[in-house]
């Protein structure tokens, strides 16, 4: 399974635009920003709006990115479209956004181009169409944009807007992954591991799996836990299986899961533990896997009252502490 870019355009974030923040102090910015400087002002918007060297103001982020764009300044543009699209300090208009995004992909900027691509990738403020969308992620992703070479490799690697075409899907997955793309080099993890577009290698698909996986990329630190633990690609090692398993299960993959289970139910790089291994068969088996559901079921025949109370408890721990995480992560990047 190779993961999708599209959580980066539903996000529109600021950070996937090339807006590097200034050297001067927002007081300086300010300065420059209320004498008609745009690029101050530009500089002054992202400030407000990451909260970076100021307290987070939206509604400021979006005077300062207005002020810019109406001078026409395409890193103002960007970023008053991002506001747009996500509804920070101003209300949610996807139209407005697209305008935007437009005028600033126009001037050649390649958040802005990266941005409107995705906006036609999935139909918003704009009539879908995923040939434009490939047109304007692959503006952006020749002048170097990770998420829009990213986003290519996943057009070529599906079809999406494209003749499908592995060679080139790996192609662009390479350059976003050698920017230190997380999806992206997750998505070559797989090629690599399948031989599609390439020669079968399983120690590069395991090289890039773990590049992912350092980046807490969840299904990479699954699927680097497999490895670990069948021996593909990489020695043989349970103590690692259990360590990047743990950290997918902690995200919430039901297959990390329930092989993090099996590993406690056969005291395979962990001390065996029939309770934490009967709370990770149920966690799982809640995500509707039915491995899990089968092992839960049969351990649950071995322990006794005392026990089975206190992994039924473990696991409604474990769920919560997934719950948490998961509410972390869905925060909003702004």
């Amino acid at each position: 399974m190779k993961l999708s870019i599209a959580r980066v355009f539903l996000v529109a974030a600021l950070l996937s635009t090339p807006l590097l923040l200034a050297v001067e102090g927002p007081d300086e910015l300010r300065l420059k920003a209320e004498k008609g400087d745009a690029d101050a002002q530009s500089k002054l918007g992202k400030m407000y709006a990451t909260g970076e060297g100021v307290a987070k103001d939206p509604a400021a982020a979006v005077k300062w990115f207005r002020a810019a764009a109406e001078q026409g300044y395409a890193s103002g543009q960007c970023g008053l479209g991002v506001m747009y699209a996500t509804g920070e300090g101003v209300a949610k208009d996807p139209v407005e956004a697209v305008k935007w995004y437009r005028k600033a992909a126009e001037q050649g900027y390649a958040g802005a181009q990266f941005n409107l691509g995705g906006m036609y990738a999935t139909g918003r403020g704009v009539a879908m169409d995923q040939v434009e969308a490939t047109k304007w992620c692959r503006q952006a992703a020749e002048q170097g944009n990770a998420d829009a070479q990213a986003k290519l490799g996943e057009m070529y690697d599906t079809g999406t807007g494209v003749a499908k075409d592995p060679v080139e899907a790996v192609k662009w997955y390479r350059q976003a992954a050698d920017r230190g793309h997380a999806v992206a080099q997750f998505n070559l993890g797989v090629i690599y591991y399948t031989g599609d577009g390439v020669a079968m290698d399983l120690t590069e698909a395991a090289k890039w799996f773990q590049k992912a996986a350092e980046q807490g990329d969840a299904d990479a630190q699954a699927k680097l836990g497999e490895m670990y633990d069948t021996g593909k690609g990489v020695a043989k090692d349970p103590v690692e299986a259990v360590k990047w398993y743990r950290q997918a299960a902690d995200r919430g993959i039901p297959e990390a899961q329930f092989n993090l289970g099996v590993l406690y139910a056969n005291g395979k790089g962990v001390a065996m533990n029939r309770i934490e291994a009967y709370a990770w068969f149920s966690v799982s088996a809640a995500s509707g896997n039915a491995n899990a559901v089968r092992n839960r079921d049969a351990l649950e025949r071995k322990l006794g009252l005392e026990a089975m109370l206190a992994a039924q408890k473990r696991s409604q721990e474990i769920l919560k502490e997934i719950g948490t995480t998961k509410d972390r992560e869905a925060a909003p990047v702004p």
